[in-house]
């Protein structure tokens, strides 16, 4: 879906001006075209899913839960015994979770948002930041699948400390990167892509090993709006870091920001 994604990023812009006259042709704004595609997506979406999403993996994950906690109960029953759910197990898988995705979410973002205004500051055009943000996207969603190895190959906690290590270089780098040096900031954003990406599949993985398949969705729909909140507050407040204190001080404070995840996870490996 992430590799999806950057398909979508790396075509639909180049989609505006053929769309843009289709739009024109059915008398309707240039600008909608785009939007026509994109209705036109989603409708076809939704209509694969009415047909044939059959059955639907959410009620049949909860049917097949609720046999399997009845068959342990029984099982237990029958030998004398009583069960109880790993409750707080759960819960702190959780948490781990979600402060890993949302410490890289506001890593990113804070710093991602800035790095534009820093390179027009120093001279640089739409262009160069235009490279820099196309770059650093690619980095966001092309690891995925490697990502996801990773994580299965050497465990959830190992790549959500990795994830803050390279969120950390990202800051290092963007800090210490001179103005005129449109590679070094590209290598940063890279970077800070590549963290978030290890962020965002650890920490994913991490709940769903957390979460009871009967409960899953509604964690991660409350989970995504925490990992939103955090982007925001990122984007808000990394304008006023810039203003107040310069952007070197912005990369290495998200930085060092992202280390925070380092503990967390240590934490976690002993509770287990």
């Amino acid at each position: 879906m992430l590799v999806a994604t950057t398909l979508g990023g790396v075509v639909g812009p180049n989609l505006a001006a053929p769309t843009g006259d289709l739009a024109l042709s059915l008398g309707i704004p240039h600008l909608a075209g785009p939007f026509l595609i994109a209705g036109a997506a989603y409708a076809i979406a939704a209509l694969v899913l009415a047909v044939w999403l059959r059955p639907d993996p959410l009620l049949l994950a909860r049917t097949l839960e609720a046999e399997r906690a009845a068959a342990a109960y029984a099982q237990a029953a029958d030998a004398g015994g009583r069960t109880y759910p790993a409750v707080e197990g759960r819960r702190s898988g959780v948490l781990v979770g979600t402060l890993v995705m949302a410490l890289t979410q506001l890593v990113m973002v804070a710093i991602m948002t800035m790095t534009p205004v820093h390179l027009h500051d120093h001279g640089h055009g739409t262009a160069v930041s235009g490279l820099v943000i196309a770059i650093h996207i690619g980095a966001m969603y092309l690891p995925s699948p490697l990502a996801g190895w990773l994580v299965d190959r050497y465990g959830r906690l190992t790549i959500a400390a990795a994830s803050a290590l390279a969120l950390l270089a990202a800051g290092i780098v963007a800090a210490n990167a001179p103005g005129h040096s449109v590679t070094l900031f590209a290598v940063a954003l890279a970077l800070l892509g590549l963290g978030w990406n290890l962020g965002l599949v650890t920490g994913t993985a991490i709940i769903t090993d957390a979460v009871p398949p009967a409960t899953r969705a509604r964690t991660q729909g409350l989970v995504d709006v925490s990992i939103a909140i955090a982007g925001a507050a990122g984007g808000l407040a990394s304008g006023l870091v810039v203003a107040a204190a310069g952007y070197p001080l912005l990369a290495i404070g998200g930085g060092v920001l992202a280390l925070a995840i380092v503990p967390a996870v240590v934490a976690a490996a002993r509770d287990r």
